[in-house]
């Protein structure tokens, strides 16, 4: 059976609650999956990031934070399986978790035996404080995935290491089902700085570091642009940016789409508001990233600040994206030589839910500063 035949759509825990996530918060957003929709549009994995270790036991395992989880992890994992959806933590390749918590060098064999013991599906694998060279990359992330794979478990395996060693050129030989091609996002259109460093902007992530690692994406291994921003809204505890708008947060879910990337909800689901909730559950667009065929799209032509892109689907479909990077309205026309594509095919327009005829016809939309216009094209 092939891992993540799919980009893994889920939730993450880092970037909205950070160092104080705990047991109650994992459960309520586990309700909120089903509550909201969220489960009925893809949705499945459940994923506690840093900080919910309490240590490292006289036995050597780790065991988490007592007071954050005072049933332990097993429980926590019951709790997500019983309502139908899958349980990912994290941990990391160097002796330290970038929170300072005990993490998994050295420890590996004993570190993936306990991750299944309790239960887990995903482990997400972090690259703070490892020695930031190629072949430990290379080393520790196969290390890992051969201790995952000895627990006779299927656990997806993510590979966090930044891109610093192009991951995307080793990641599925050594074990990885996803890997990260970038440094951490911000909530924000444009790059923000912190005291680390940069924090890059969806337009930086988007549409210019994913440009030519379309070849290495496909079922069971996909580049990784980092988790979704959408509904944040600037109210991260864990990173910069004061937040997008609804048209912002609309185009980067769908360049997320169109690029074949997990799909790893941030905001918290919980108490999200009715726009948010729209764009996260819009099943069509959805239904782009989730193509069996696992195709990542790629700007096939640029017109001054618009762009479009394409993503090949099954059955002869196409993913068709037309994105305005520009600070003024836009009026995008369809060239479908552009796309280097003949024959007639029906139009979707899946952000207005509606049929918009052939390719016989011109295709024509006004798409606001940073929107985008999103399209099913279809063998009539």
């Amino acid at each position: 059976m092939t891992l993540a035949p799919t980009p893994p759509m889920g939730w993450n825990s880092w970037n909205m609650f950070g160092a104080t996530v705990n047991a109650e918060v994992i459960k309520q957003t586990a309700d909120s999956f089903l509550s909201s929709g969220l489960k009925d549009a893809g949705y499945e994995y459940i994923i506690i990031d840093d900080i919910w270790h309490g240590g490292r036991g006289p036995d050597g395992k780790l065991f988490p934070d007592k007071q954050k989880f005072p049933e332990g992890m097993k429980a926590v994992a019951d709790y997500i399986h019983a309502r139908g959806l899958k349980f990912g933590m994290y941990s990391d390749a160097g002796p330290l978790t970038c929170g300072g918590r005990p993490a998994s060098q050295d420890n590996e064999e004993i570190d993936a035996s306990t991750f299944a013991e309790w239960e887990i599906d995903y482990l997400k694998y972090d690259w703070c404080h490892a020695e930031d060279t190629r072949a430990n990359a290379e080393y520790r992330y196969k290390r890992m995935a051969e201790a995952l794979r000895a627990t006779r478990r299927d656990i997806v395996f993510s590979i966090c290491e930044w891109g610093h060693h192009s991951p995307w050129r080793w990641g599925e030989r050594v074990g990885g089902n996803l890997w990260r091609t970038t440094g951490d996002i911000g909530d924000s259109w444009k790059d923000v700085h912190n005291n680390w460093g940069i924090l890059y902007g969806i337009e930086s992530i988007g549409f210019e570091q994913q440009r030519g690692l379309e070849s290495y994406a496909g079922p069971g291994h996909w580049n990784d642009p980092d988790m979704l921003v959408v509904g944040l809204r600037g109210t991260s505890r864990e990173i910069f940016g004061a937040g997008c708008t609804d048209t912002e947060y609309r185009t980067h879910f769908s360049l997320w789409s169109l690029l074949a990337a997990p799909l790893m909800i941030g905001c918290d689901i919980a108490n999200m508001d009715a726009a948010t909730c729209e764009i996260l559950t819009n099943e069509e667009v959805i239904a782009l990233n989730q193509d069996p065929l696992g195709k990542q799209g790629w700007r096939a032509c640029r017109h001054g600040q618009t762009e479009i892109w394409k993503k090949p689907l099954a059955e002869g479909g196409l993913g068709v994206a037309f994105f305005n990077r520009g600070e003024k309205q836009q009026t995008v026309r369809a060239h479908w030589s552009d796309l280097e594509i003949s024959g007639r095919y029906t139009i979707r327009d899946l952000w207005a839910h509606q049929d918009q005829g052939t390719s016989d016809t011109e295709f024509k939309a006004d798409v606001a500063p940073h929107g985008c216009a999103v399209l099913k094209l279809q063998p009539a």
